[in-house]
C-alpha cells in the first residue's frame, strides 16, 4: 500500500500531476476546482501549507514508493475537536481498499494526534463507493442534502 504522508511542499509536484490526471475522473463525482485551481496552483499549495502549520489543516497524500501520488486525505477547518473529511483516489488506484485505509490511518492519527474527537463528511448519492468508505470507517449518515445540485448524504463520525 502506498503510504500515508502529511503534505510538504516537496510534494506539490506529484499533487499537481495527480489532480491533473484525475480531474474529469474526479469532476464525475465531486464539484469540479475549476481551471483556477490549477493556473494558481503554486498559491494554493503555499495556502494549504500555512494551513496545516497553523493547524486548522492537516492534509495527507498517498505515496507510492516511485514518488506518485494516488490519492488525498484530508481534514480540513478543525475547530472545536471536529474537522471535514475529505479524500479521493487515482482512477487506476480505485477499488483497490486504498480509500478505505487510509481514511481509517487519518481517522486513527485525528483522535490521537490531531486532538479531534469528531469528523464530517458528504457524498453525493450518486457516488456509492464513498458512502461505503465511510460506513466501513464508522460514519453514520445523520441527513440529506444537496451538494454541487446533486442529492447528497451528510454524515458524522465520533472519534471516542
Amino acid at each position: 500500500m502506498p503510504e500515508l504522508q502529511l503534505i510538504r511542499l516537496e510534494h506539490a509536484p506529484a499533487v499537481l500531476e495527480f489532480e491533473r490526471q484525475n480531474r474529469a475522473y474526479f469532476a464525475a463525482s465531486v464539484p469540479d476546482r475549476g481551471d483556477e485551481f490549477f493556473a494558481e496552483f503554486d498559491a494554493r499549495i503555499a495556502q494549504l501549507l500555512e494551513w496545516q502549520a497553523a493547524g486548522t489543516d492537516y492534509l495527507h497524500v498517498l505515496v507510492t514508493e516511485g514518488g506518485e501520488v494516488v490519492g488525498r486525505v484530508n481534514l480540513i477547518e478543525a475547530a472545536d475537536g471536529a474537522a471535514e473529511l475529505g479524500y479521493r483516489i487515482a482512477q487506476k488506484a480505485a477499488g483497490q481498499g486504498l480509500a478505505t485505509a487510509a481514511v481509517r490511518e487519518v481517522r486513527k492519527l485525528a483522535a490521537a494526534q490531531y486532538g479531534l474527537t469528531r469528523l464530517h463528511a458528504k457524498a453525493t448519492m450518486d457516488n456509492p463507493a464513498s458512502h461505503k468508505v465511510l460506513e466501513r470507517n464508522g460514519f453514520v449518515a445523520v441527513s440529506e442534502l444537496t451538494l454541487d445540485d446533486k442529492p447528497a448524504m451528510s454524515y458524522i463520525c465520533e472519534l471516542c
